[in-house]
C-alpha cells in the first residue's frame, strides 16, 4: 500500500508538501522524504513524535539511540510506517534541527494501492516557499504562569537551614578540585 501524507510547516504562511511513500518504508525513509521535499541539507538531528487527534505531542521516536543503554531505545529506522500510522492513527509531529526547531504536522491523508511503475517516495504537490529561518516557537505554558514563586520571598527560617556549621567549605570541595 501507499501512504499519502500532507506535511505542513508550523508557520503563519501556508507551506506544505504532499508526499506519497510505501507503507513498509520506515520513519527514517519518511524523514528523508521530508528533508528533500522542503530543501533541507539533512545534516541536522530530527525526531518524530506520536500525537493524538489534537496534535498533542506524545512519545519521541529519534533518529539515533540517545538512551543510557545502547540498543534499548528504538529509533526511526526500527519502525515501518504501518506500525505507527494507520486509518485510526493519522497524525504525527516531526521536528527537524533542534536548534532552530523546524516543526511539521504530518497527517496521513490517504492509503491507496501501489501504482505500477511509480517510484516512491514521491512529492505529489508543493505549496508555499520555505522561509529562510524557522518560525519562532512559543514555549509558554499556562502552568508555568500559575506557579507562584518569588525568589525574594525568603525569611530567616529559610536561611537558617543553610547555617549551623554546615556549609560548602566544610566539604573540602576546593581541595579536591583538579
Amino acid at each position: 500500500m501507499v501512504y499519502k501524507f500532507r506535511v505542513i510547516l508550523d508557520a503563519e504562511e501556508d507551506v506544505f508538501r504532499d508526499i506519497a511513500i510505501q507503507d513498509n518504508d520506515t520513519l527514517e525513509d519518511l524523514h528523508n522524504a521530508i528533508v528533500n521535499a522542503f530543501g533541507f541539507d539533512g545534516m541536522e538531528v530530527a525526531s518524530f513524535y506520536t500525537s493524538d487527534d489534537q496534535w498533542n505531542q506524545d512519545e519521541e521516536i529519534p533518529m539515533f539511540d540517545t538512551g543510557d543503554i545502547p540498543g534499548e531505545q528504538k529509533v526511526m529506522s526500527d519502525f515501518e510506517l504501518s506500525e505507527v500510522l494507520d486509518e485510526e492513527r493519522t497524525k504525527i509531529i516531526y521536528v527537524y534541527d533542534f536548534i532552530n526547531m523546524w516543526t511539521f504536522f504530518v497527517e496521513l491523508a490517504a492509503i491507496e494501492e501501489h501504482v505500477p511503475g511509480q517510484i516512491y517516495p514521491d512529492v505529489l504537490f508543493s505549496h508555499g516557499i520555505v522561509p529562510l529561518e524557522a518560525p519562532d516557537k512559543d514555549f509558554s505554558d499556562s502552568a508555568v504562569n500559575d506557579f507562584d514563586y518569588d525568589e525574594d520571598d525568603f525569611d530567616e527560617d529559610d536561611l537558617d537551614m543553610l547555617d549551623g556549621g554546615d556549609n560548602f567549605e566544610d566539604y573540602g570541595f576546593e581541595e579536591n578540585w583538579n
